[in-house]
């Protein structure tokens, strides 16, 4: 495994020292089935999120360029992105495969129905099927020239099985590509949510890292090795400025209040989750205050398997 450094470097001390302080080694775990039945029953949450990173992001080249730059597409490709979710990145990555062929999986038939819409009427041919990126058996061996896993490889319950499917659909020569994050990003976000938490009294499980850290840059490549030849990971940094409260606390909701509701009956009343926004809010008004905008920095990046 060989580390490709990012163009941007917002890594500093200072958050190094924060996330040791504020990242819990104990993350949420989530199935897929609780994401398709909770939060992905239509995929508001996931516009939302996907807005704010474009709109509010520091670093020139977005997620989709980043992701078109590894894939390093010719245009006839068969492609098959696991958890396609809205359909939002194989739009952006559409024409550059205009004389391919897409595949967008989900478990989700809210998200598919979405990502249908998104791409209707391109004469690209794109097909899209419901299951799970733990059982691609719908699809025959050496099927795909690119597979990609953009930010869902969390969900999967079995890893293993997923990754041993993927090298057998993926064509010789093939590439696939795993995007995820640190477990330290947006280590901001967590600051604030954490000490509201605290201020709250708040149950001793909310105090859980994200469900990324199950596979996260740190740790990916030694789930990725037993299954692929070459395993290359590549870090990419960015920063979303928000200028204003408001459009943070959108983001941040759409984050499932960074996983404070992710499991279904936890029996947390609304009014929890009110006077957790007000609290959140507060703090995030006065950081915007005293510098003029509140920052999540993102430490992200993808693994390229062949």
């Amino acid at each position: 495994m060989s580390t490709i450094d990012a163009e941007l470097d917002f890594r500093t001390p200072e958050l190094d020292a924060l996330a040791s302080r504020v990242i819990p080694e104990q993350h949420f775990e989530l199935r897929a089935e609780d994401a398709r039945d909770s939060y992905f029953t239509d995929t508001s949450k996931l516009d939302a999120k996907q807005l704010a990173h474009d709109r509010f992001r520091t670093n020139p080249l977005a997620l989709h360029d980043q992701l078109i730059r590894a894939l390093e597409l010719r245009g006839t490709e068969e492609l098959l992105d696991l958890g396609c979710g809205n359909g939002e990145i194989l739009a952006r990555i559409r024409p550059h495969l205009a004389a391919g062929h897409l595949v967008g999986l989900d478990i989700a038939p809210g998200a598919l129905e979405a990502a249908r819409q998104r791409l209707d009427g391109v004469a690209t041919p794109c097909e899209f099927v419901e299951g799970s990126a733990d059982d691609l058996s719908a699809f025959g061996t050496d099927t795909f020239d690119r597979v990609m896993a953009v930010y869902m490889a969390h969900y999967v319950t079995d890893l293993p099985g997923c990754f041993a499917a993927v090298r057998r659909v993926l064509r010789p020569g093939g590439r696939f590509l795993l995007a995820t994050d640190r477990p330290d990003s947006m280590v901001e976000m967590y600051d604030v949510h954490f000490a509201a938490l605290h201020e709250m009294n708040a149950p001793q499980d909310l105090f859980r890292a994200t469900p990324k850290a199950r596979i996260s840059l740190d740790n990916g490549a030694a789930q990725l090795e037993p299954y692929f030849s070459s395993v290359v990971r590549v870090d990419w940094h960015d920063q979303l400025q928000f200028g204003k409260a408001e459009h943070f606390m959108a983001f941040y909701r759409s984050c499932n209040y960074c996983c404070a509701s992710s499991k279904p009956g936890e029996g947390l009343p609304q009014s929890f989750f009110l006077e957790l926004e007000h609290r959140v809010r507060a703090r995030v008004q006065a950081v915007i205050e005293e510098r003029g905008y509140f920052a999540l920095t993102k430490f992200t990046g993808h693994f390229i398997c062949s």
